[in-house]
This record gives C-alpha cells, structure tokens and sequence, in this order.
C-alpha cells in the first residue's frame, strides 16, 4: 500500500534513488532537475510513500506547456519501483497529476512521450487512462520511436 503526496525539496535524494530503480542510467535526472521542477511546478510533483516503510517507491512529474488556448499539461515523468509495480501506484500517481492539472492550471489536455518498446507503460496509458497516441519516429537520441499521447481531462 503508498500514500500519495506532494512532493518537497527534501524528497530528492529518495526520489533520485527511486528513479535509479527505474530507468536505465541514459534516462536518468540529476538533481537538479528535480529541484527545478519542484520549485516551479510544486502542485505538480507527486510521490508514493510505502505506507509501511515511509520509503518514496514511486513518483510523478508534471508540468503546464503553452500559454492561452494552446495551454496543456505534460507528464515529464512517471516511475514505480520494480517491487512496487502492478499495485495501482503508477494509476494513482498519475490521477494526483492529472487532477492537478485540470484544477490548479485549468489545462483541458494532458500529453506526453513513451517509448515504444515500454509495452507496460503503453498498456498504463492506452487500457488503464484513456490515452490515444501517434508515433514519433526516431523521437529519442538512441533513434527508438516513441508514443506521443494525448488525452482529455
């Protein structure tokens, strides 16, 4: 079981620890990167804590693109811990961002990247939420295409 919450300053290292877990060492953030999107977005990062541990075993990072009518939400990042995977925290993680989004920053759409190879995800974003998606071919510098997505809120 995790509780989700806002996330502060003093989750980083946790969160970077958690982000080890999760990407390969190419797709990993540094710190303060993490720092930035927390100062600027702070209603937009969420963490999952182990309800029994206390320990940060999932996260997401969100952020609003565009001004005016092109104004949107982008999901920048979502991790889960492989020992905390399949239990709904990536589904309630990304309910915490997405509701954000639509309430404190009134966007009407939420994007974002995936990489195609990435079947769970894909599955997370298409069966689970309710994404459609396009393809971006040779979207990342490894030349793998990905999913762009888009859905309502």
């Amino acid at each position: 079981m995790a509780d989700i919450r806002q996330a502060i300053m003093f989750d980083i290292p946790a969160i970077q620890v958690c982000d080890l877990l999760c990407f390969p060492e190419e797709n990993r953030w540094d710190y303060h990167l993490f720092e930035e999107y927390i100062y600027f977005w702070p209603r937009l990062v969420y963490v999952a804590e182990d309800s029994g541990t206390g320990g940060i075993v999932g996260f997401v990072i969100a952020q609003k693109k565009g001004e005016g009518t092109e104004s949107h939400g982008y999901i920048a990042c979502l991790g889960v811990a492989p020992t905390h995977r399949k239990s709904g925290i990536a589904q309630k993680l990304m309910d915490a961002a997405q509701n954000a989004l639509a309430k404190e920053y009134g966007s009407e759409y939420v994007s974002l990247h995936v990489c195609r190879s990435n079947q769970a995800a894909v599955d997370l974003y298409t069966e689970k939420l309710g994404y459609t998606y396009e393809i971006a071919a040779n979207f990342y510098e490894n030349r793998e295409d990905a999913y762009v997505m888009q859905k309502q809120l």
